[in-house]
């Protein structure tokens, strides 16, 4: 009778399984190297470095990638909307949020059901507490915004009317 042979297979080295996965994976390579490239190029690979690094640097490495002076007014209107968002009250926001969420849904559901509003229809829904409670935050928005307009300008804050205005909401 004859023998088995004992076979153990060598195995590959670190170097051979590199080689075999790069001719695998030729085409990703190749693309990946272009996306490096353009990367380098526009110089986020630098920013991506410091980030990592702590942030040294980062700042003057951002508005150089930015440059000009459209760079330096996107990041100036991006500190305005970061002060903007960080006075709102988070439940304030997330009731008129919901709120819009809602409206926008109810809207929709009106289109699609190619629904309108005669006349009759509009004196029915002032009388609807939904309706009446939405046109609170509409005009409170537009009196909020209106303030805010007249101290932007430097105007007082309170006019001739103005404090008749307010004294009939009371």
């Amino acid at each position: 009778m004859a023998k088995a042979l004992e076979f153990t297979p060598r195995v590959k080295t670190p170097e051979e399984k590199l080689g075999e996965s790069v001719h695998d994976s030729a085409p990703a390579l190749d693309e990946s190297l272009k996306l490096l490239r353009e990367l380098h190029e526009h110089g986020v690979l630098d920013v991506l470095i410091k980030l990592v690094r702590g942030g040294e640097g980062l700042s003057a490495s951002a508005i150089h990638i930015l440059g000009g002076r459209s760079g330096t007014a996107i990041l100036r209107n991006g500190v305005e909307i970061v002060k903007i968002l960080d006075g709102l009250d988070h439940r304030e926001l997330r009731a008129l949020g919901h709120g819009l969420q809602l409206g926008v849904s109810q809207g929709a559901q009106h289109v699609a059901q190619g629904k309108g509003v005669g006349l009759g229809d509009l004196v029915g829904l002032m009388r609807d507490r939904d309706v009446q409670l939405a046109l609170g935050a509409i005009f409170g928005l537009l009196k909020g915004l209106g303030r805010g307009l007249r101290e932007a300008r430097g105007e007082d804050t309170e006019t001739g009317n103005q404090r008749e205005v307010d004294r009939g909401a009371r």
